[in-house]
């Protein structure tokens, strides 16, 4: 299984556009979003070619490849128009021994934190900042925003793939870098999307729209 993982779209048609685009050249087989899927919210400006409409016609043109999860901009008029549930607050992954815990980060975050055993991973978009950062008891990971990015960070998303290679490792950054950080800086219903248990040795690579590779984890 490989999963495309992207948040903070904002109705940006040029750049929902470029992530189907890496989605069909990276040849994962689901997507998952992590919620603002349609509008630019009242705090952001309008990303470019903001067409909430043109959204939803690519979106729901594979909306049996799609799981999201409710952001703070979704509505239930969100809803009328995807063709594919857009109001789970959460969602759950199976990770071997670990479990993803996918949500949008408004409600639950750093600050809040959901119930996770030790070594679990919360995984939330909302901040529009890529990261993956180790706390005590859990690992925080974030794929930044497809249109709006914040602090110089840049457009993009996540891969979620078996690479099946090597022996298990409980969680080694690839490429080498500083701690959970990048190793070159590029500037109330559930949805369970694994029914069963990921086996073997998983890997999670952040990527720019472009396709270029800048941070790697191994579960």
């Amino acid at each position: 299984m490989k999963i495309l993982i992207a948040s903070d779209i904002h109705g940006s048609a040029k750049y929902c556009k470029i992530l189907l685009d890496a989605y069909k050249r990276e040849g994962a087989e689901r997507m998952l979003l992590l919620g603002d899927i349609l509008y630019h919210g009242p705090r952001n400006d309008l990303p470019e070619e903001y067409a909430p409409k043109n959204v939803i016609e690519m979106l729901n043109a594979i909306k049996d490849e799609i799981y999201a999860v409710r952001g703070n901009c979704e509505a239930e008029v969100d809803q009328m128009v995807l063709d594919f549930p857009v109001l789970a607050d959460y969602a759950l992954i199976p990770l071997g021994e670990k479990m993803i815990f996918a949500t949008h980060g408004h409600v639950y975050n750093r600050d809040n934190l959901p119930p996770m055993k030790n070594g679990d991973i919360l995984l939330h978009g909302h901040t529009h900042i890529p990261s993956c950062e180790r706390f005590d008891g859990y690992i925080y990971m974030n794929p930044g925003s497809v249109s709006l990015p914040k602090n110089g960070t840049h457009r993009g998303y996540m891969i979620l793939e078996e690479s099946c290679r090597g022996e298990k490792d409980p969680g080694t950054m690839v490429p080498e870098g500083s701690g959970m950080f990048p190793s070159r800086d590029l500037g109330k219903e559930t949805a369970v999307v694994a029914p069963q248990p990921m086996r073997g040795l998983w890997t999670i690579r952040w990527k720019t729209l472009e396709g270029e590779e800048y941070m790697a984890f191994e579960a």
